[in-house]
């Protein structure tokens, strides 16, 4: 899945994506809060990761604004400010959580899970319909029974179309969820996925719909 990192702290926003990407997110990093509008303005992302004390424009002017336009993107604050008027401030504003720096890695991917669970409408892990489930936190789909290990963007494609299932997406709606900006994505990248995902949960598990896109079954 992919992951929008604000952060203007170098050490800070280097380690962290790293760490996101090793544990198979696709991250996406920017420094400032007006290059954050932007990033946010193409969409794509499954959650945002966003300090506050930004240059050129403030975490939370990035919160507001990407609220107003209707972007109900999971935003997750990381962040050194500790008052409880930040908290609630950055809550009122339309915050899904906040994390005070400094944390545990295994906390905040625990609160990613949780953030992009509310806006899937689970209260737990799983989502998906009956035949095919998937889960949030081992990366495992369950068909018709039957467990299968999903890789990073094999994850990343199935939870996009679990989102909605029965919806119709597009080549491009896949590889805006999937890839990052440094991915080389050839064009047929998303053939490719899909054909080895099929081989694990069965020719009709992801449907293809002639000259529109992919879609699993509601």
């Amino acid at each position: 899945m992919r992951v929008l990192l604000v952060e203007d702290d170098e050490m800070i926003g280097r380690s962290l994506k790293q760490a996101l990407e090793g544990a198979g997110w696709s991250a996406d990093w920017v420094r400032d809060g007006e290059l954050a509008q932007s990033a946010l303005g193409d969409g794509g992302y499954t959650c945002v990761l966003l300090d506050l004390g930004l240059p050129r424009q403030d975490g939370t002017v990035v919160l507001r604004r990407t609220r107003e336009r209707g972007d109900a993107t999971p935003v997750l604050v990381l962040t050194a400010r500790d008052g409880l008027d930040d908290r609630i401030h950055s809550l009122d504003l339309g915050a899904d959580d906040y994390l005070l720096k400094p944390f545990e890695f295994r906390e905040l991917l625990a609160r990613m899970r949780a953030v992009v669970r509310r806006r899937d409408g689970a209260a737990h892990s799983l989502i998906g319909t009956a035949a095919l489930r998937l889960d949030l936190t081992t990366r495992e789909v369950a068909v018709n029974g039957a467990r299968e290990v999903l890789t990073a963007r094999e994850f990343a494609l199935l939870h996009a179309l679990l989102e909605r299932p029965g919806a119709i997406l597009s080549r491009e709606q896949l590889e805006n969820r999937i890839y990052g900006w440094g991915d080389e994505v050839t064009s047929n990248a998303i053939d490719v996925l899909i054909h080895g995902m099929r081989r694990k949960l069965g020719a009709d598990a992801i449907r293809n719909v002639r000259g529109l896109g992919w879609r699993v079954a509601a």
